[in-house]
């Protein structure tokens, strides 16, 4: 058995079908440098991460798939998955070897695995344009913190700037400590903290400071806990579909299930 270990990062991986195709090899297992070694392997051959070796192969994928199949390709990356990389580097192999039809092979174990994380992120993303609950700053800006599963963030800031494209906002993930930037004259722009300590806002629930939280949005939060509770008709309260439709894992950033 030959098994390539990389460094666990989009670049790596795509240097390591780089090199699997150079040397003429099939390697049966790919491992990130913390993985544990399968008992019997009678090579490792460990990955040196080569930008210009990952742009060539993204840019042979383009050329061999349709633009939806590359999507559903990127989308899978920001899953942040250690079950992706082993199907996804097949899955590359296979269509770099075989053709771009073997993208459409649902039955292929690759195929529908990368698929399927893909289809789960998507999910996720969908989820996260319903849960953002901004707050007013007093300069105007509008602020929000999400922390999701997996790296959806690059996925929905489209839909809020074509919703929100006359006024700045900030939508700030607490779980990779980075955010998007807009402020109604140029695209988003992807910003980081430098300090945590100076992050305006509490990581733990989202809350602005009052320093800087906007005079009338504590009415604003109020009007809309009111507003979610007066339309929740008792009799047909159903937890477990409340649950189901909104995780708990959410509840921390909603405005309507924090206490004021």
């Amino acid at each position: 058995m030959t098994v390539y270990v990389f460094d666990g990062t989009k670049d790596g991986l795509f240097s390591a079908v780089f090199d699997a195709f150079l040397l003429k090899e099939e390697p049966e297992l790919l491992l990130t440098g913390g993985d544990v070694l399968p008992l019997f392997c009678e090579r490792i051959y460990k990955v040196t991460t080569d930008y210009e070796k990952a742009r060539r192969v993204w840019t042979g994928l383009e050329k061999q798939l349709p633009k939806q199949a590359m999507r559903m390709i990127s989308t899978s990356l920001l899953s942040e998955k250690a079950e992706l990389w082993q199907p996804l580097f097949m899955l590359v192999c296979k269509v770099f070897r075989s053709g771009h039809e073997i993208i459409r092979n649902f039955a292929d174990h690759d195929v529908l695995t990368v698929t399927q994380i893909a289809r789960c992120v998507m999910h996720e993303a969908h989820r996260m344009m319903q849960f953002v609950r901004f707050q007013k700053a007093k300069d105007g800006t509008y602020l929000a913190v999400i922390s999701p599963d997996q790296n959806v963030l690059p996925l929905i800031i489209h839909h809020f700037q074509d919703r929100f494209n006359d006024q700045p906002w900030l939508i700030y993930d607490a779980h990779r400590h980075y955010g998007f930037h807009y402020d109604a004259l140029s695209p988003p722009i992807q910003i980081t903290f430098e300090d945590e300590s100076s992050v305006p806002f509490s990581l733990d629930d989202g809350k602005l400071s009052d320093e800087i939280l906007s005079s009338d949005d504590h009415l604003l939060q109020d009007l809309w806990r009111t507003y979610f509770k007066a339309i929740c008709i008792r009799e047909r309260l159903n937890p477990r579909k409340q649950l189901n439709d909104m995780p708990r894992r959410y509840w921390k950033y909603l405005t309507e299930k924090q206490s004021t």
